[in-house]
C-alpha cells in the first residue's frame, strides 16, 4: 500500500534495548531477562518481547497511508489513518503472548523445532485505537455478525512484510467474524502502545490486536483486510503453530488433522529466579506472572519449595491500589496477574509455581506431557532450582 514499505533486507533496522537477549538476529527475535519483565504491571515498550518473521517495515509517507478492506462484501473500502482517529478511541490492557515463550525448556526434552524463547516471550501493555467491530461497520457489517451476505466467516488480516515462510509474501493470519464484530471482545485496529505512538518494531503505523489469543493472531503493520469464507491459508494459520500430540513428529505430521491454535492455556513463571540460583539460607521473594487464554482470570498461583509436595498460596494484583479479582470489574479481563509470596528457604530444593484459572483450568505437571514437535505451549509447572550456601562458622 502506498506510504508503507516491506524492506527486502535488514539494513534499516530500528534501533533495541541493549539488555533484550537476542535469540535470533535475522529476522529479529528478543525478549527481556525474566527480573525485568515483571519489574512493572505495565511492560515499558522498549522491553516488551520483539517477535518477527521477515525485516522491518518502514513507513515513507502516513498521509498516503492506507489499508483496503474487501472480500465477501458489499461495500469495500480503502481507509487512511485520519477515518480510523475520527472513530472512538478505546484503551486495553491486554498480554500478548507468543505460542512459544518457554521453548528452550521444552526443548530439552525432546528436540522442537521454532526460535528459542526462556519464559519472557510476552508482556502486557495499553493499546490504543478503534475497535474492529466499528471498523467493520463503515463497510456494512453490523455488530454481533457471524456470516455475512456473501457468506464471509473468517477475517483474515494481511502484513506488508515479507516472509521467507511464505516464499517471500506477507503475513497473515485470521480469526472468525464472530469474534472480530464482538465489541466486548476487545479486538483492536490499534495505533498506540502504553500512550505513546506504535514503534516500528510493534507495528507502525497500524496493527491488530486480539486479546485473549496467541500472538501469531495479532498481525502487524496492515495492508490489508479480507473477509473470507474459510479460515486463512496462509503458512502461519495452516503449516504452523498447532498443537500436536506427542506421538507426532516430522515423519508422521498431518498438518490439516489440527485446528490452528487460538486461545492460550493458563501459564505462570516464575521471575524472581533464574533456573539454576544460589542463595543464603532465609526469606526469600518468589514472584511472577501469570495468565490465561480467552479472558479468563487468575484464581489462584500456588508456589511450592518442597518439588511439589506442599503448598502455599501467592498473592496476586495488577494496578497498584486496586485488589485483585479474577471476574471483578475492576480488574483487566485481558491481562497478565503478577504474583509474589515470600518462603523460609533452608536447605537446597527445588521451588515450583502453578496457576489456576477462573474456570479451574490448572498447568499440566510434566512438560513431557505436552511435548509436541514446534514446542509450543509449553504450560507445564515452572520450577527453579535452589542451592543453599552456608557461610563459614
Amino acid at each position: 500500500m502506498p506510504g508503507l514499505e516491506g524492506p527486502l533486507d535488514y539494513s534499516k533496522e530500528p534501533p533495541r534495548h541493549p539488555c533484550l537477549q537476542i535469540n535470533a538476529k535475522e529476522p529479529f527475535n528478543a525478549e527481556p531477562p525474566r527480573s525485568l519483565l515483571v519489574s512493572s504491571y505495565v511492560t515499558p515498550v522498549d522491553l516488551f518481547y520483539k517477535r518477527n518473521h521477515g525485516p522491518i517495515p518502514i513507513v515513507d509517507d502516513l498521509e498516503r497511508y492506507c489499508f483496503s478492506i474487501s472480500g465477501l462484501i458489499k461495500n469495500p473500502k480503502k481507509l487512511f489513518m485520519k477515518d480510523i482517529w475520527m472513530l472512538p478511541k478505546y484503551n486495553v490492557a491486554a498480554t500478548l503472548q507468543c505460542a512459544g515463550n518457554r521453548r528452550t525448556a521444552m526443548s530439552k526434552t525432546r528436540k522442537v523445532k521454532g526460535v528459542g524463547w526462556d519464559v519472557s516471550a510476552l508482556g502486557n501493555a495499553v493499546w490504543g485505537g478503534a475497535k474492529l467491530a466499528d471498523v467493520l461497520e463503515l463497510v456494512g457489517i453490523p455488530n454481533l455478525t457471524s456470516t455475512t451476505q456473501s457468506g464471509g466467516k473468517h477475517v483474515e488480516f494481511v502484513s506488508i512484510d515479507k516472509c521467507k515462510e511464505e516464499n517471500g509474501g506477507p503475513y497473515k493470519a485470521s480469526i472468525p467474524l464472530s469474534q472480530a464484530t464482538n465489541p466486548d471482545a476487545d479486538v483492536l485496529l490499534a495505533y498506540e502502545m502504553n500512550g505513546e505512538t506504535l514503534n516500528r518494531d510493534h507495528g507502525y503505523p497500524l496493527r491488530v490486536v486480539v486479546p485473549g489469543i496467541i500472538g501469531a493472531r495479532s498481525v502487524k503493520w496492515i495492508d490489508s483486510i479480507n473477509i473470507i469464507a474459510e479460515e486463512c491459508q496462509g503458512f502461519f494459520m495452516q503449516k504452523d503453530y498447532k498443537m500436536f500430540p506427542p506421538t507426532v513428529d516430522w515423519d508422521n505430521i498431518n498438518w490439516a488433522s489440527r485446528r490452528p491454535q487460538m486461545d492460550f492455556p493458563v501459564q505462570s513463571v516464575i521471575c524472581s529466579l533464574e533456573d539454576v540460583n544460589t542463595i543464603k539460607p532465609g526469606k526469600v521473594k518468589i514472584s511472577g506472572y501469570a495468565v490465561s487464554g480467552g479472558g479468563r482470570g487468575i484464581e489462584r498461583v500456588d508456589v511450592s519449595i518442597d518439588g511439589g509436595k506442599t503448598w502455599m498460596e501467592a498473592s496476586r494484583y495488577q494496578k497498584t491500589g486496586i485488589p485483585y479479582i479474577a471476574d471483578g470489574i475492576n480488574s483487566d479481563k485481558w491481562a497478565w496477574v503478577l504474583f509474589e509470596v515470600t518462603v523460609d528457604v533452608t536447605q537446597s530444593t527445588e521451588i515450583v509455581a502453578k496457576a489456576v484459572d477462573i474456570a479451574s483450568n490448572v498447568q499440566p505437571e510434566k512438560v513431557e506431557d505436552i511435548w509436541n514437535l514446534r514446542g509450543i505451549l509449553n504450560t507445564s509447572w515452572h520450577r527453579v532450582q535452589v542451592r543453599v550456601g552456608h557461610s563459614n562458622m
